[in-house]
């Protein structure tokens, strides 16, 4: 009872993030720097509510690569990622519904792609690498920030916000490159709802969106274990 209340936790918080995240992304068109700032700042907001809120049931991951990254850290069990992970792919679906009922639109649910920009710059190609590039840098800095700010039951307090703002900050430089997903979870909701609204782009890059999460969260992961057992070994001698 207690794994399905965390599994629960994990799809309610998915759910409300792709709903204020990509909701804001889709009503402000994510364009300008007002729109970027806007969906860059939701993104982070809903995190800071949802730690505080879901944070002490299930440590409020709502995000595959964290979960990977708490799995490789040895902070869950391998069941408990599998719950997690099915729990999080869940909500973001559910979320996305709700993004499009509330639109009234399911071709756009702010799933993730890269932008023209890059593919201007670099080619079809050179622009799905410098997507994946971008995504493994952004997931990389945002766990690393989360695994830091989660080691001291002394950060309990303001582990929320900073975790909030490493998400917003993540955000502020990403949309411009891939939308920003940093998160399998939220890309992969969208997507699906998009393809069956008509729209194939999202999930024809949806790799980029789970790969380049995935093995920025696990670069973190090994590079924090290892620092952290560097300085436990140091205080002890």
């Amino acid at each position: 009872m207690e794994e399905m209340k965390k599994y629960l936790a994990e799809a309610v918080g998915t759910m409300l993030l792709v709903v204020f995240g990509c909701g804001v992304a889709v009503a402000t068109g994510c364009t300008g720097n007002d729109g970027i700032v806007a969906t860059a700042l939701a993104f982070g907001l809903v995190i800071v509510a949802l730690a505080y809120s879901i944070g002490n049931v299930s440590g409020c991951h709502v995000n595959p690569a964290v979960s990977l990254a708490m799995l490789i850290n040895k902070k869950i069990t391998v069941r408990e990622f599998l719950g997690y992970v099915i729990g999080q792919v869940i909500g973001a679906i559910v979320g996305a519904a709700v993004v499009g009922l509330l639109f009234g639109s399911f071709t756009n649910l702010g799933g993730n792609a890269v932008q023209s920009d890059v593919v201007a710059a670099y080619g079809e190609g050179g622009g799905l690498v410098i997507g994946l590039v971008a995504e493994i840098v952004l997931s990389f800095a945002f766990v690393l920030a989360i695994l830091g700010v989660t080691s001291k039951t002394e950060n309990k307090a303001v582990t929320g916000v900073v975790i909030g703002l490493s998400l917003t900050l993540v955000h502020l430089l990403g949309i411009r490159l891939t939308g920003t997903s940093v998160n399998p979870a939220r890309s992969l909701g969208p997507a699906l709802l998009q393809m069956i609204g008509g729209d194939f782009t999202a999930i024809s890059q949806i790799w980029i969106f789970i790969v380049g999460p995935l093995a920025g969260a696990a670069l973190a992961a090994v590079l924090y274990r290892w620092l952290a057992s560097r300085k436990e070994g140091e205080e002890q001698t």
